[in-house]
This record gives structure tokens, sequence and C-alpha cells, in this order.
């Protein structure tokens, strides 16, 4: 069974930054295509960031209110996917996860995100 645990999160001020990281085990991310989520408050769970499984930075998506200020990438030998977040605001505050672009696997609990003004 495929296991996601996302760690990295924390409370920031603005302005700050944060690398999240998300562990995966069960399955080689070498060959699926990864997305990072985010869940704010009072939204939906949304796909912020994709990772594909070649790892070719050019086909990397960002959703709009993260780009420039995130960046997604992977270290296949661990298994492992990151988010590097830069640039933190208070609307980026959430709980932030990992998955399959199909978000095929379990979720994991996630990482709490706090960022204040």
């Amino acid at each position: 069974q495929v296991q996601l645990v996302e760690s990295g999160g924390g409370s920031v001020q603005a302005g700050g930054s944060l690398r999240l990281s998300c562990e995966v085990s069960g399955a080689r991310i070498s060959i699926v295509h990864m997305g990072w989520y985010r869940r704010t408050p009072g939204k939906f769970r949304e796909l912020i960031a994709t990772s594909e499984s070649g790892g070719n930075p050019a086909t990397k998506y960002y959703v709009d209110s993260v780009k420039g200020r995130f960046t997604v990438h992977r270290d296949n030998a661990k298994n492992t996917v990151y988010l590097q977040m830069n640039s933190l605001r208070p609307e980026d505050t959430g709980v932030y996860y990992c998955n399959t672009q199909s978000t095929t696997w379990r979720w994991g609990q996630g990482t709490q995100v706090t960022v204040s003004s």
C-alpha cells in the first residue's frame, strides 16, 4: 500500500520561506507524475504544482497564484518530492498535500503552513 508523508510545514511571517517534503513509500515516483495540492480555509483542495516523471522543467505546472514563488522538484533516489516556497503570503496558509496528478493514492495527513502578515 502506498503511503504519503508530508512534512516541513510551520508558521512563518509573510515574505518567509519553507521547504516541504513528501516521502513516498510503496511505489516508485520515478515513473509517476506527481503533484502538490493545497487546501486553504473555506476552499476545496486544489492542484498547485506538478512534477512530471521525466523531470522536464518545461512541463511543470504552477497555478498562477504561486508562479515565480514556488518551485517543485524531486529526488527519485529518495522517492521524495519537494516544494520550495518563497515569498510566502498570508493567502498561502493552508494544508499542503502531495499525490499523483490523478490523485491515485490515498491522501496523507498533509502538512500545515501558516503565514502571518
